[in-house]
């Protein structure tokens, strides 16, 4: 009968192999087909009952010890591999990124991303709505008569007639629809913003067909002209980012609101341009506002004898130009690819609110 390799002297091998490559080496050895173990398993087979009963438990004994041996030292020496890779592949997420390969934001996205930061501080919810319009939600519902200019075809962008008589459909020309949509499905008090894209039939140095627009609402019990004021005055100097901003309300008319007011903010001439903030240089008109009609509250079954509001709109290309000294419209759309690496914004440092306007 072949003798027994000490355990101890096998199992110390194994324990001081330093490689996968050692230890398999040791595994074939005395486990493999023709291993030193597995000739002492065969001879079983050959031994007397008596001999088996001695020696089958030191046989599988020795077997199941080096069997245990050999998958603790190969998992410890996986786990030192993989420690020895990671620390090679290691990669330095600090490293800059190439900028050659990185785009740029655009102004209207960045400014988008301002406004909606803004308001948030002042408890306003983002509101969207579709693109594509009825007349009522874009025209009836906001008090506009059908002699308004606004719905002439030399304004608006009209769908061919729907047979049935169903709607007149048109691509929007203001987000307002969003307002009565919101005014709808909600219940006040409201406060959202509306941004988003808007059509007119209109084209020059500071007009495009297709225009971005954004428009507040506030719906509540008590609403003033006071709380319009300060909240145009509190959103127009976080976006300008200056203290000085003085603010003037002019009496003007739109029929979605009563009282009206064009809203004008003063401005100061440095080395020949209007820099917005104090009012030594004269007034710009920068966005519309007013008290919600009682008529468009009345139109989204609400009693305007309980609920009041105000609300105002302006262009968000015209505050990318105001902002960032952009001076034709029609750049924000052409695709050039240097005036959008000139006035774009870095897209893993956008100055946002939440990541330091101004940085």
């Amino acid at each position: 009968m072949a003798e027994l390799d000490p355990q101890e002297h096998l199992i110390d091998q194994i324990n001081q192999s330093e490689t996968l490559e050692q230890l398999e080496a040791l595994r074939v050895g005395a486990l493999g087909k023709n291993g030193s173990i597995t000739a002492l398993l065969k001879t079983l087979g050959g031994m007397s009952p008596e001999e088996r009963q001695s020696q089958g438990p030191r046989i599988n004994g020795l077997r199941e010890a080096v069997a245990g041996a050999i998958a603790t030292r190969k998992a410890a020496l996986d786990a030192s591999a993989l420690d020895a890779r990671l620390a090679s592949e290691r990669l330095d997420m600090t490293l800059p990124v190439d900028s050659a390969a990185a785009g740029t934001i655009h102004p209207v996205s960045q400014v988008m991303d301002e406004l909606a930061e803004i308001f948030a501080d002042l408890g306003f919810a983002v509101a969207t709505g579709p693109e594509i319009e009825d007349d009522w939600h874009n025209f009836s519902a906001l008090n506009i008569p059908e002699s308004h200019p606004a719905r002439a075809m030399h304004d608006t962008f009209y769908f061919p007639d729907q047979p049935g008589g169903e709607r007149k459909m048109l691509l929007r020309t203001h987000t307002s629809p969003v307002q009565i949509r919101t005014m709808l499905a909600e219940k006040p008090p409201i406060r959202i913003i509306a941004p988003g894209r808007t059509y007119r039939s209109d084209s020059d140095a500071t007009h495009t067909p297709m225009f971005h627009q954004v428009e507040g609402l506030v719906i509540d019990k008590g609403i003033t002209l006071g709380h319009l004021k300060w909240t145009l005055e509190t959103f127009l100097k976080a976006f300008f980012e200056r203290d000085d901003i003085v603010l003037r309300l002019r009496p003007s008319y739109f029929p979605f609101t009563e009282p009206s007011a064009e809203v004008d903010v003063g401005y100061t001439l440095e080395k020949g341009k209007r820099v917005i903030g104090g009012s030594g240089g004269g007034w710009m008109e920068v966005l519309g506002s007013g008290m919600v009609h009682p008529k468009v509250i009345a139109a989204c079954g609400l009693d305007p004898d309980e609920w009041q509001g105000f609300a105002f709109g302006c262009g968000i290309d015209r505050l990318a130009m105001l902002k960032y000294g952009m001076d034709d419209l029609r750049a924000f759309f052409d695709g050039d690819i240097r005036w959008l690496k000139h006035y774009g914004f870095s897209a893993l440092d956008v100055p946002t609110l939440s990541g330091g306007v101004g940085a």
